[in-house]
């Protein structure tokens, strides 16, 4: 099995900068796929960004240009840079693994950008 825990939420300023961590732990070399979701208060959950163990990207056009996905494995890590940051950017943020067609969540990590 796979867990994997959120870190480096918090409060920023508009125009600032966040950085979150998703360490992965236990069957750790059967991932995939890692990436981040969020949620904002009354909206679903959404699409933000994923990197695959090629190193390839995707990211959702509202962060395009502000955020960067990168990815560690030597530390089976994943990180999601946060620059310029906007209020629209509020929300809970989840990191997510695909392993062997299974998908883990985080419980979760807040940010808040305030105008």
């Amino acid at each position: 099995q796979v867990q994997v825990v959120e870190s480096g939420g918090g409060l920023a300023q508009a125009g600032g900068s966040l950085r979150l961590s998703c360490a992965a732990s236990g069957s750790t070399f059967s991932i995939t796929t890692m990436g981040w979701y969020r949620q904002a208060p009354g909206k679903q959950r959404e699409f933000v960004a994923r990197i695959r163990y090629s190193m390839s990207r995707n990211y959702a056009d509202s962060v395009k240009g502000r955020f960067t996905i990168s990815r560690d494995n030597a530390k089976n890590t994943v990180y999601l840079q946060m620059n310029n940051l906007i209020p629209e950017d509020t929300a809970v943020y989840y990191c997510n693994a695909l392993y062997n067609d299974v998908e883990v969540w985080g419980q979760g990590t807040q940010v808040i950008v305030s105008s």
